[in-house]
């Protein structure tokens, strides 16, 4: 959360605490996809960037497509009208999320080269690009975790020298994630982005 909604928990526990809950409840029967592609909606009608930009990321990690996303937004119309949904993609396209680069919309995935294992040292971290993708790779011997450069957070494009060890710490809002795991360890709760990975003919691949 941000730091505003978190002095409101501590100062209106009586209140904010319920209205979260309220949230959570109302939204119980539908699937996570569906449930983050309304969010998305609500956040471009309110026209709130950091909002859009979290649950954006949360849509896609949920199994929405890009091409699923600007649908949501585009069906939306009667309600959002052309200017916020412009708004909208004006904001989407200033994050450079490679889901939604004209040549990878509508694309099915797949497997991507990413680096000879022979460059990736064990037991530590390395960010590297593929693709137009950033990453960060961790090696632990013949295993290999690999998680989208992207904060779970806002999309703040994490650099590589966030990485302090095997830690990584996005520069925004401070978020701590271990690269082991990809879990977030301090200050929020959403966990990195990882792909699946496998190692060919000495070539680690990963699959988005």
């Amino acid at each position: 959360m941000s730091d505003a909604l978190n002095y409101l928990v501590k100062v209106r526990p009586d209140a904010i605490p319920h209205y979260f809950k309220f949230l959570k409840e109302s939204g119980k029967h539908l699937d996570p996809k569906t449930r983050s592609l309304i969010s998305v909606i609500t956040k471009v009608h309110s026209q709130t960037e950091n909002g859009l930009r979290q649950y954006l990321l949360r849509a896609l990690r949920d199994g929405a497509s890009a091409m699923e996303v600007l649908d949501a937004i585009m069906m939306a119309f009667p309600a959002l009208g052309l200017a916020k949904i412009v708004w909208a993609v004006d904001v989407i396209l200033a994050l450079d999320l490679p889901e939604f680069h004209p040549e990878n919309i509508g694309k099915a995935a797949r497997w991507h080269d990413i680096a000879a294992t022979a460059q990736l040292d064990d037991g530590a971290a390395t960010r590297l690009d593929c693709d137009g993708r950033g990453l960060f790779v961790y090696r632990k011997g013949s295993a290999y975790s690999v998680y989208d450069s992207r904060c779970p957070h806002q999309v703040t494009n994490i650099p590589h020298l966030a990485i302090e060890g095997l830690e990584l710490t996005c520069p925004k809002h401070n978020w701590v994630f271990d690269l082991t795991t990809g879990a977030c360890v301090k200050k929020g709760t959403q966990p990195l982005k990882r792909f699946e990975a496998k190692v060919e003919k000495g070539r680690l691949l990963a699959y988005w």
